[in-house]
């Protein structure tokens, strides 16, 4: 091998002033939602523990580094060519992208732009320059947004679907002050070892070893061998072997690092007893450590009851067995709307990873499915309940947020019973600071309109099920129709409609914005029928959902399910002629009851039935 060179460098040393190609082997962008989740939480979780919201932006340059792992170079017929690393650096650049749009709202973030293209003679190209990505590409910078066929090229469907990650998740793991703070840090305090090679050959040379195709294990793959080097009798060794390589296989078959994620999940849910305090210079504890499980289970084998050769067996055969299929049905339950398992579902529509670290907690080996089945729909759900509150009390739901309260639950319902799990969430919810009352004064403001957009959605999807109606929660959230639903306004934007209630365009701006005079209707309607007075749209309203139907006079008539609905209820669901205050602050009061009812906590009771 010729010399080769590695040298430290930042974000914006990386990305700037240079261009990067991607061989046609390797070209497929395939990092997916959870690998961004996992990428900004590590960012926030480093950054957040530096930042301090009296510190001047030249205090950022003291801010500890972060290491982003290495990448693999080489330059070749004059192009440099990205080797190994190309997931991270796209990531990166999509990052950058979104942070450009925040501008726009946010001017003190610096100018990322140098870090995502450059232009020469008029002609702008991107730092990682690759042909099938430049439409795409350039869609996504110059409009954030991107509709993009299912025939098309599969990195260019990624690419915009993992930018509307990025754009979902970063202003949940940031408000706007930190922004100009943490890009300064992402550029200058984010590092990568670039490995530069100087031949082709070389670069790869490096790449195998580096991706395990040599004597290199991954952290299952060695966890596996510790484990079975400490069972001696040979048919258990055997057995185990065989439970784990079937166990592995189904987890990898979700995607790549599964298995990785099952083992980092369980281990905090069941055995870590303590989390990095949040004080800066704190050290890594238990939760922390754990990333590294094949080290920390070998470390901890004495605490998890690692004494003998029969409990290494019993590790594999028995708890790894049981916690991963039930890891494997969350996972699939997050991904699918699956009966019995909706609250996951809602969960993780609104990105809420530690949901599965908290419902494998109260699971003990010795549960049976059905006591399994009925712990995981009380957690999941009491999880669902929570996130509401939170949304309409205006507080965060990003996980980054929450981590040390769903660290310290997870430990408080370890091995509870389903009678003392169920007691203990209740009381929870029942004392939580932020209640369902809130929703009588919520409306949309600028940061919450993905979560004013679920809740319309729970309710919409709610009614038509209590009343007999084909219904699916994923349509109305779905970003994949043709036409997907878009928060409605029932007032237009004509202020000068209502100058005899409203003195000033702001304070009835505020009053449009209360979710009472919010609806989901497909895009379009609005194009259509938005500016319309209320009379001349609630005829097109009899022909949508059922929440915007039941403005109408015909929902309450020959429509046997809802009416029966209503009376069980006593919900007080009504007709509007028009749509005045009076009315909105009736379908107000309507909301905040359909809120009491779908997150009431006497869901957990029913879980028991």
């Amino acid at each position: 091998m010729t010399t080769i060179n590695a040298r430290t460098k930042s974000v914006r040393q990386l990305l700037s002033n240079v261009k990067y190609n991607i061989d046609f082997y390797q070209r497929e962008y395939a990092w997916e939602r959870r690998h961004v989740q996992e990428l900004i939480d590590d960012l926030a979780g480093r950054f957040l523990a530096a930042y301090d919201v009296r510190h001047e932006r030249s205090a950022v340059q003291h801010y500890q580094h972060y290491f982003l792992g290495t990448i693999v170079t080489c330059s070749d017929r004059g192009q440099n060519f990205i080797i190994d690393g190309q997931q991270r650096l796209t990531t990166l650049t999509l990052m950058l992208i979104a942070l450009h749009h925040l501008r726009e709202n946010f001017p003190e973030i610096p100018d990322v732009r140098p870090m995502i293209f450059s232009e020469s003679y008029g002609r702008r190209a991107f730092n990682i320059d690759v042909a099938e990505r430049a439409e795409p590409m350039k869609a996504l910078f110059e409009g954030g947004d991107i509709e993009i066929a299912a025939s098309a090229d599969p990195s260019a469907r990624n690419l915009a679907a993992r930018y509307q990650d990025i754009a979902d998740l970063l202003p949940r793991a940031f408000n706007g002050a930190m922004l100009p703070f943490f890009t300064d840090w992402l550029a200058e305090n984010v590092d990568l070892v670039e490995i530069e090679a100087y031949s082709e050959d070389d670069a790869f040379t490096i790449f195998e070893t580096m991706n395990d195709r040599g004597m290199t294990l991954g952290p299952a793959a060695m966890l596996k061998g510790y484990l079975l080097a400490n069972i001696h009798d040979p048919r258990q060794k055997s057995a185990a072997n065989e439970l784990w390589q079937q166990r592995i296989t189904e987890l990898s078959a979700l995607g790549k690092d599964t298995d990785a994620d099952l083992f980092k999940t369980w281990l905090r849910a069941r055995y870590a007893r303590s989390i990095r305090d949040p004080k800066r210079g704190s050290s890594p504890r238990d939760y922390e450590n754990i990333h590294r499980f094949h080290r920390w289970i070998r470390d901890e084998r004495q605490r998890i009851g690692l004494h003998k050769s029969t409990n290494f067996y019993d590790f594999i055969a028995t708890r790894f067995s049981k916690m991963a299929q039930v890891y494997l049905r969350l996972r699939r339950a997050a991904a699918t709307f699956t009966p019995g398992l909706e609250a996951v579902y809602y969960n993780a529509h609104n990105g809420f990873t530690p949901q599965f670290m908290v419902a494998l907690a109260p699971l003990s080996a010795k549960d049976d499915a059905l006591t399994i089945e009925r712990k995981v729909r009380l957690v999941t759900t009491y999880l669902d309940m929570m996130i509401a509150r939170r949304m309409l009390n205006f507080r965060p739901v990003n996980p980054n947020a929450l981590i040390y309260p769903m660290f310290n639950l997870a430990k408080e319902i370890r091995d509870l019973d389903v009678e003392s799990l169920a007691g203990l969430l209740r009381l929870k919810i029942e004392t939580m600071p932020e209640t369902l009352e809130a929703a009588e004064a919520f409306y949309l403001t600028p940061g919450n309109r993905r979560a004013v957009h679920y809740l319309l959605a729970r309710m919409t999807y709610h009614i038509e099920q209590e009343s007999g109606i084909a219904s699916s929660f994923e349509h109305y959230v779905s970003r994949e129709l043709k036409r997907p639903f878009e928060i409605e306004h029932i007032w237009p934007d004509k202020f000068g409609r209502h100058m005899d209630d409203f003195e000033h365009p702001e304070d009835f701006a505020l009053y449009r914005n209360q979710i009472g005079g919010l609806l989901l209707l497909p895009r379009g309607f609005n194009q259509s029928f938005g500016a319309q007075p209320y009379e001349d749209k609630a005829e097109h309203y009899r022909s949508q959902n059922l929440l915007a139907w039941s403005l109408h006079e015909s929902a309450y008539h020959h429509n046997p399910g809802f009416l029966r609905y209503i009376e069980c209820s006593g919900l007080p669901f009504r007709a509007h002629a028009e749509f005045n205050m009076d009315d909105l602050d009736a379908r107000q009061h309507l909301y905040r009851l359909l809120c009491e009812e779908i997150w009431s906590p006497a869901q957990l009771e029913k879980i028991l039935i």
